[in-house]
């Protein structure tokens, strides 16, 4: 740095010191004709037992979804265990659970060909874990977020049903 940059700096900070030096050295005497509105303290606002609520429903993992009424004691669920979920977070259609805390949700999506100007239709699958808590069945519709691998193809697990089929 140069000389004039250094002495720049040193002159812009001496003057926002003076700055708020003045600020806080003034005093308020003079009081206005007007009535003072009540401000709200931190103790007289009073927020709605949201916190309270969530405690007795569960832990929160993050995702804005209400803990299952249900309660399990599978190590593997998300609400009651300790398995941490983390990155995508989908929605889709439970297609298959028919094997042991296992589904097949799939979802749909387009993607477009520039050479055509067409959509084509694709859909994705994936193998997730299905906790006893939630107890998802086929064509369900729920919501799936990823967690460390749990088996070779089980990288997701099933943390609420937004949809029951009846």
């Amino acid at each position: 740095m140069t000389k004039a940059k250094k002495t720049k700096e040193k002159k812009s900070k001496e003057k926002t010191k003076k700055v708020t030096q003045k600020k806080i050295a003034k005093p308020t005497t003079a009081k206005s004709t007007k009535p003072d509105k009540a401000k709200p303290t931190a103790e007289k606002v009073v927020k709605a037992d949201a916190p309270r609520d969530r405690k007795s429903r569960g832990k929160t993992i993050g995702l804005g979804i209400d803990a299952p009424e249900n309660k399990c004691e599978d190590h593997r669920c998300p609400w009651h265990g300790s398995l941490p979920v983390r990155g995508r977070a989908f929605k889709g259609v439970v297609r298959s659970s028919k094997s042991h805390a296992t589904a097949v949700v799939e979802w749909d999506y387009h993607k477009y060909f520039t050479k055509y100007q067409r959509y084509e239709r694709r859909k994705s699958r994936v193998v997730v874990h299905n906790p006893p808590c939630i107890k998802a069945r086929d064509n369900d519709q729920v919501m799936i977020a990823e967690c460390r691998p749990l088996s070779k193809t089980k990288h997701f697990v099933i943390v609420g049903v937004i949809k029951r089929e009846e």
